[in-house]
């Protein structure tokens, strides 16, 4: 663990916060890369920029309101980890989808530009999150458990390092989305396989994580993550427009 990188007076620079920035200024650069590869405007970059500070204010509150009975809402609001993917993903897509459609922009294919530098931006968020100890998993015997002691919350146990195991998935799936692109996939095809292929995913993943179960073995992330895979299905399987 490394939470804390430096202090400058009573400021703390965290890992998480370092990596954020990272993740965000790498998937600034996949984005406009891949604006250029489709012949998009660079101007739509302001879709990511928009979409980023939605991102990152969608994901501290859901994660507040996520934990409201632990602490008090500032103290959430400014703790240096806790962020909610799935907050995240909703605020980002909000603020990114309206700043396409105001400023007249092909929404699909911007969208479809935008899912390796989603995977890529998050990976990177995600490497921040097992540096603070946040978002861990459930106990585990396997070589690789990893003890959180200074996490979020401390564990001594050794547990599953699911902010690693999803990093890896990431890393795959931003691989994967740019050869789809670069071998002349369709935006919505492409949009729709990463929003399917993510929800399934996290899906998946959430049944190792500590998260509060809301409906028998269900978090509220399963929830999200099944919306994000059925979103993906639709898109699929809508019609074409001609």
């Amino acid at each position: 663990m490394l939470p804390v990188l430096f202090r400058i007076g009573s400021l703390d620079i965290t890992s998480f916060g370092v990596m954020v920035a990272l993740g965000a200024l790498a998937g600034l650069a996949v984005f406009r890369r891949e604006l250029a590869r489709a012949g998009l405007p660079e101007a739509a970059l302001d879709a990511a920029v928009y979409g980023l500070v939605g991102g990152l204010l969608g994901a501290k509150l859901l994660y507040v309101f996520e934990h409201l009975r632990e602490e008090s809402f500032f103290a959430l609001f400014l703790d240096r980890g806790g962020m909610s993917w799935f907050g995240g993903f909703v605020g980002g897509l909000l603020a990114g989808y309206g700043t396409i459609r105001v400023k007249g922009w092909p929404v699909m294919a911007v969208l479809s530009a935008a899912t390796p530098a989603l995977a890529v931006g998050q990976l990177l968020g995600r490497i921040g999150c097992f540096l603070v100890g946040d978002d861990y998993g459930s106990p585990t015997s396997l070589p690789w458990g990893v003890a959180f002691p200074r996490g979020l919350p401390p564990t001594t146990d050794r547990v599953h390092p699911t902010q690693i195991y999803e990093a890896i998935f990431l890393g795959v799936l931003a691989w994967v989305l740019i050869r789809w692109r670069r071998h002349g996939v369709a935006d919505r095809v492409v949009l729709g396989r990463y929003l399917l292929v993510a929800g399934a995913f996290r899906f998946l993943l959430e049944f190792l994580r500590v998260n509060t179960r809301v409906a028998g073995p269900l978090t509220v992330a399963h929830f999200f993550a099944l919306a994000t895979a059925l979103l993906g299905v639709v898109i699929l399987l809508a019609p074409r427009r001609t």
